[in-house]
């Protein structure tokens, strides 16, 4: 894993430091060091699915979890986190996304229109020499919109194409790219995805030419191995860095990492694994119920989809009663055959879209190995389908392991991840009640020990005339906790929704510093600004605003997010 050496994390400390100025700072020179050392206590700490520690404390240090356990020492040095009536859970674990990859911009494609039946690789959307790693961002939206759900690692994977490249293991949190990737190249994602106006543009073009690929990658393998064996008399093997990024697969060094949605998919993709006999793992599988057999006669392990249809569950039971007070009244009025037909298409729909949320039971059940994806699904509805998931069939036990101890045992991270043991990484969640309910607030996330906070209230809005914006404009007194200490700053906001602008102070260097990116949503307010201190650094700021107060979060990506609070100066 890569890791910033002490002088860089040095540097960036002091940069934090600017940004969150110090009371007294200027008379105050002896300063304690940064603490990286914190301690969750009186928690209910989930170890793994079906081991659970009452009242206790998980010690971290250096982005490790040095302890855990109910009698654990606290060092006098440590930032403590009384965790009281808290869940502490394991950070979940993607199987396969594309979380913190950059997607690729769309080009002008017009230009190889002449080679539709022989494109060049790029344009076929066959590039399995890139690397996830190559594309991360670590302020990629994504990051930030999946770690306050409880993720911290990812199976990340590029975008687009039938090959699209090498996935790799990455933390949710990071000042950069190289700071997030705790293993490279652990896969060749694949999907049955054809390019667009060219060969091949039809599924079954995609696995033409995967075999096709597979196969000329084989005998340019062998070729080459027999030449370094002994090249005397041999002509020099052509180089082709395509098939040599293919090397590891037709070697059966690097697992295939296969998008396979509907069952007709998964179908055709175990065919060719069957012909070709690479190592696989199926990806954002979505409609394989029907396939259960032949994905357990595969052996593969798998990454279930939790992009599912709406099912209201509230619309079900209001029609179950409908239907049975039109029953009631059978005698006075039978229903037409336009209403069977409908009602019968009805049960039928909502027949198909329940398999979806029973489909993880039903894996379990059958004893497939699989974790969740979160390839397609909106974060926004990631909770609300896990919980459904979970009423239709799954324990919160096997829920948990689908999110945490599977996925990092299909992707090889078990020393690292997954539970909550001594010596592994200080990836965690601290959940404000037990994870599984529908009331639940993540509070604290901890990636590579690093803490991120997040509000447990929900936002209000501000009570006027529908949702009307809150008035943000005026002098903010803010505080904020940090791990030096409390600090203290002023925010002036100036002008109307959608059109504020304002500034931040910051005391340590007598700077002042324009706000940018200012979006109001009901009574939220977030906005960034930027630091130069030799590197510039971007600073994150959401603001919750009830009245003339506020409660919210100060995020620097290199280390985490605290809690502020503030209050507004009466208008002279």
């Amino acid at each position: 894993m890569q890791k910033c050496d002490s002088l860089f994390r040095s540097v960036l400390w002091l940069l934090l430091i600017s940004v969150i100025p110090m009371i007294g700072l200027a008379q105050d020179t002896d300063l304690k060091p940064v603490t990286n050392k914190y301690a969750i206590k009186n928690a209910t700490i989930v170890q793994a699915p079906g081991k659970t520690i009452q009242n206790g404390t998980v010690l971290i240090e250096n982005g490790i979890i040095k302890a855990v356990g109910a009698n654990v020492s606290i060092p006098a040095d440590a930032w403590v986190v009384d965790a009281d009536s808290m869940f502490v859970y394991a950070g979940f674990i993607s199987g396969l996304s594309n979380i913190g990859v950059d997607k690729p911009k769309e080009e002008d494609k017009n230009d190889d229109r002449k080679l539709t039946g022989n494109p060049s690789y790029e344009r076929a959307g066959i590039t399995p020499g890139s690397t996830a790693r190559e594309m991360l961002k670590a302020d990629e939206k994504s990051v930030e919109d999946f770690r306050k759900l409880g993720f911290t690692a990812s199976h990340s994977v590029p975008h687009n194409g039938m090959l699209p490249g090498m996935g790799a293991i990455i933390l949710l949190g990071g000042s950069n790219g190289e700071s997030m990737v705790v293993k490279d190249q652990t896969s060749m994602f694949s999907q049955l995805s054809g390019a667009d106006g060219v060969y091949p543009n039809t599924v079954i073009g995609v696995m033409a030419k995967y075999r096709d690929l597979y196969r000329k990658a084989s005998q340019a393998r062998d070729y080459q191995t027999k030449y370094n064996s002994n090249p005397n008399g041999m002509e020099r093997p052509a180089t082709d860095a395509t098939l040599e990024a293919l090397y590891p697969v037709v070697s059966k060094q690097m697992t295939v990492a296969f998008k396979a949605e509907s069952v007709k998919d998964i179908m055709r993709v175990i065919a060719l694994q069957r012909d070709l006999g690479f190592r696989m793992m199926l990806g954002e599988v979505k409609q394989g119920w029907d396939a259960i057999p032949a994905i357990k006669g595969a052996g593969a392990p798998v990454f279930l989809s939790l992009d599912y249809p709406e099912w209201k569950e509230e619309e079900k039971k209001e029609e179950e009663k409908k239907d049975g007070e039109e029953e009631s009244e059978k005698e006075e009025k039978e229903p037409t055959e336009a209403e069977l037909e409908e009602k019968a298409l009805k049960e039928r729909q909502n027949a198909m879209i329940k398999n979806y949320y029973t489909q993880a039971g039903k894996f379990n059940n059958n004893g497939i190995k699989f974790g969740f994806s979160t390839l397609e699904v909106k974060s926004k509805d990631f909770k609300t389908n896990l919980l459904k998931v979970i009423e239709n069939g799954l324990s919160e036990d096997k829920a948990l392991a689908a999110l945490t101890t599977e996925p990092a045992s299909i992707l090889g991270v078990s020393s690292q991840m997954g539970t909550i043991e001594s010596g592994k990484m200080a990836n965690l969640i601290v959940s404000d009640t037990a994870y599984f309910t529908k009331d639940a607030n993540v509070r604290y996330v901890f990636v590579d020990g690093v803490k991120y906070d997040y509000e447990a209230k929900a936002k209000k809005k501000k009570k006027s005339n529908g949702d009307e914006a809150v008035d943000a404009s005026g002098v903010w007194n803010y505080t904020t906790e940090t791990p030096q200490g409390n600090g203290s700053g002023v925010i002036t906001i100036k002008g109307t929704p959608g059109d504020y602008s304002g500034t931040i102070t910051v005391s340590f260097n007598g700077s002042t510093n324009d706000l940018e990116n200012v979006v109001v949503d009901g009574n939220n307010v977030s906005f960034s600004f930027k630091m130069n201190m030799g590197e510039e650094i971007t600073v994150d700021i959401s603001m919750d605003i009830d009245g003339d107060s506020f409660e919210g979060t100060l995020s620097v990506a290199a280390f985490g997010s605290f809690p502020m609070e503030g209050s507004r100066e009466p208008q002279k």
